[in-house]
């Protein structure tokens, strides 16, 4: 038996028939080749997995594709536009916040989310927004310090228009 799949993924439509177990994680992964959503721990454990649904963080390690048709999601490869890299990716390759970059896709998307919520956290929001995604090389300051930094660089550049 197959379930049909409905999603808009990074701004466009697509459709597919699935096994109903199958997972978001490997909808997008082996369906649609959007590998830059990372499988670590399979539990939702890690956030290596870590794609915005329909406006939240969420581990699609733990969703299954079929409960989400009619949803908005938004991968890795939904961040950076034609000029380049996000201004989060560009702290995070500045900042050297990342390693082997195995949770980087993941923590970049919820610093993300975090900074749409909070445009101007403390180190403290920082720490709290990337709880659920652990990152085993980096030991987390720097990655707190490009957060800080691009939180810096967002709040001081003008509105669009101006």
């Amino acid at each position: 038996m197959r379930t049909s799949v409905r999603l808009t993924v990074n701004d466009e439509p697509c459709t597919a028939e699935v096994d109903p177990r199958t997972l978001l994680a490997d909808f997008l992964r082996d369906e649609l080749g959007l590998t830059g959503t990372h499988v670590g721990c399979a539990t939702g454990n890690c956030g290596a997995c870590t794609v915005v649904l329909d406006g939240l963080t969420v581990k699609s390690c733990t969703v299954l594709a079929g409960d989400v048709s009619g949803s908005h999601v938004t991968t890795i490869e939904g961040v950076s536009g034609p000029d380049g890299l996000h201004p989060i990716q560009e702290a995070f390759v500045a900042r050297h916040a990342l390693q082997c970059g195995f949770c980087t896709p993941g923590m970049v998307l919820s610093v993300r989310r975090l900074l749409e919520e909070n445009p101007n956290p403390s180190e403290a929001d920082i720490r709290h927004g990337i709880a659920g995604n652990l990152c085993r090389c980096t030991g987390y300051a720097s990655i707190v310090a490009a957060v800080q930094d691009v939180a810096a660089t967002l709040t001081t550049r003008p509105a669009s228009g101006t």
